[in-house]
């Protein structure tokens, strides 16, 4: 092998490294969306700015407000809830997910009325 294959060899394996990394594992608004599709949807719509089957919209949700009803199915304080119902359960199992799906949610515009 020659020292020019062994240095393109090289660029070629920096190269494909290099885009292959950055990923959603990277990402907390992906993996957000990743939990959020995988957990959320049954109730909430696929599209957060809009209301669910049973769910109110939760785009723009507040990382207190996801862990709230999220982990103990309360509100926090001062929180004026969209719906009066109360059909929604703990999903402590998404405690590690929290964040991602704060991000997810904080970076996803509610929807404005016209």
């Amino acid at each position: 092998m020659t020292a020019r294959s062994l240095v393109w060899g090289l660029t070629a394996a920096l190269w494909l490294a290099w885009g292959c990394g950055g990923g959603a594992d990277d990402d907390p608004v992906a993996r957000g969306r990743s939990s959020y599709l995988a957990n959320c949807v049954a109730c909430h719509s696929t599209n957060p700015r809009l209301p669910g089957p049973i769910g109110p919209p939760l785009a723009g949700s507040s990382r207190a407000l996801i862990e709230a009803k999220v982990m103990r199915n309360e509100y926090p304080p001062g929180y004026r809830p969209k719906r009066s119902t109360h059909a929604m359960v703990p999903l402590p199992h998404l405690e590690p997910k929290l964040d991602d799906l704060a991000a997810y949610l904080g970076s996803v515009r509610p929807a404005s009325i016209p």
